[in-house]
């Protein structure tokens, strides 16, 4: 997959959170966005995965150099981060069997696959509900890594992890992000420390 933005910004109200961005992600290559805190990172990853629409300029997506439409684009990736939510009703393995209605899983993957890794096989039947906001961030990269798109998109991904989350996170890295589009939304050098290209939100406020 192949992302092109053109003059790309976005406004609320009458300010301009960003304007002007020009910049290509290309196939198989780790990017960072980066900035501080209500820089507009968060932002400009809706708009690239497509739940946000720019107020100015063009976004194209491209699959084996063949247009895809944005309606179509949800198909190509896998997304985690702190605004999504999680079906608090459901047990552990019915939320990765949901997912995974939606997503096609990486070979050699299933339900309880994903359990191992994420060494919660105690809470396999336990509700998300009762998860801690750690257990929740783990699950939901996971589900992300572990499903089987061309995109992955993480916004802030060791948030409300600990050290030893941390260190799993970058295990899931070395595992499951070779040979797609990465992008990282961080201000956490840790989280972005693999990517080899760097986009700053701040060169390009108004």
């Amino acid at each position: 997959m192949k992302i092109t933005l053109e003059n790309i910004g976005r406004r609320f109200n009458r300010d301009w959170i960003f304007r002007g961005i020009d910049f290509t992600f290309n196939s198989a290559e780790t990017y960072a966005i980066l900035g501080p805190n209500g820089s507009g990172k968060s932002t400009l990853l809706q708009i690239l995965n497509g739940s946000l629409s720019p107020s100015a300029g063009k976004i194209c997506y491209f699959k084996d150099n063949n247009p895809v439409e944005i309606e179509q684009v949800f198909q190509y990736l896998s997304l985690a981060a702190p605004y999504l939510e999680l079906i608090e009703e459901f047990a552990l393995h019915e939320v990765i069997d949901f997912h995974f209605k939606f997503k096609p899983c990486k070979a050699g993957i299933n339900t309880e696959g994903i359990i191992e890794l994420l060494n919660m096989q105690s809470s396999k039947n336990k509700l998300i509900k009762y998860f801690s906001s750690g257990m929740k961030q783990r699950l939901k990269l996971a589900l992300a890594f572990c499903s089987d798109t061309p995109m992955l998109m993480l916004d802030e991904p060791t948030s409300n992890l600990d050290t030893q989350g941390v260190d799993w996170y970058l295990s899931l890295v070395q595992q499951f992000a070779f040979n797609r589009l990465t992008i990282i939304c961080s201000n956490q050098q840790h989280e972005y420390d693999f990517c080899t290209h760097i986009l700053n939100v701040a060169d390009f406020k108004r």
